[in-house]
């Protein structure tokens, strides 16, 4: 059974069809080397709150990305057809989704993290039968949420942050989880391609010390002032 989006995302698809890597980030994708991975940006749909992104808070305790939202994802295994099935594995393995309750809808260009050398594909997915979710592995996944699009838009809950090395990148505060990094890198170009992006004045705040690493990649990298305007 074929199942259509809704119509607010239509937007959003038909820029899609035309993105480029150069749209999300400024690093240029290797052409070989790294190790191939896939998230997935999954979208959904709630009364009272109205569209929404499904993400997760790594546990405090993992050496790597420690107590850092982030979407459901991880690295390729040999047995997966593409970057759409490790996508939807890994989001199993993390917080019990059916992979049958989605629809993809696209996949997003590779998109490169040189601190840690994966090759992300970001799948873009709508979520047509949502349904509780939660962490199955406490000393991986800490928390999920599913953080409302009006929340994320909201001008008082954009911001940039600084991380102790300097780095400096976008940033969205909403339901309890700081988003920075790629993850906010990646949201803060689908949020301006979708149409929902809403004008706002950057403010930067010091990243609170919880062990991860930057990840200069998706628009992570300094931005000039008059683009947050």
């Amino acid at each position: 059974m074929t199942r259509q989006p809704p119509g607010w995302l239509e937007p959003l698809l038909t820029r899609l069809g035309s993105a480029r890597t150069e749209d999300f980030t400024r690093l240029a994708t290797p052409a070989e080397g790294g190790r191939e991975s896939a998230v997935l940006v999954l979208l959904g749909e709630e009364p009272g709150t109205g569209p929404d992104v499904l993400i997760l808070q790594r546990a405090a305790t993992l050496r790597n990305h420690a107590g850092q939202p982030a979407f459901p994802g991880g690295a390729a295994d040999p047995e997966d057809a593409d970057a759409s099935a490790t996508a939807l594995r890994e989001a199993n393995e993390e917080v019990n989704l059916d992979p049958a309750s989605v629809t993809v809808l696209a996949e997003l260009p590779r998109l490169w993290i040189p601190v840690s050398d994966f090759v992300v594909t970001p799948v873009l997915a709508w979520w047509h039968t949502p349904h509780p979710v939660h962490p199955r592995e406490p000393a991986e996944v800490a928390h999920v949420a599913r953080l409302p699009i009006a929340e994320l838009v909201d001008p008082a809950n954009r911001m940039r942050v600084r991380h102790p090395s300097g780095w400096i990148g976008p940033a969205f505060s909403a339901r309890g989880m700081l988003v920075w990094g790629f993850t906010a890198g990646v949201l803060a170009a689908l949020l301006e391609m979708g149409g929902w992006a809403r004008p706002w004045r950057g403010r930067v705040i010091d990243l609170p010390p919880i062990g991860a690493a930057p990840a200069p990649s998706a628009g992570t990298e300094e931005v000039d002032e008059s683009a947050l305007r």
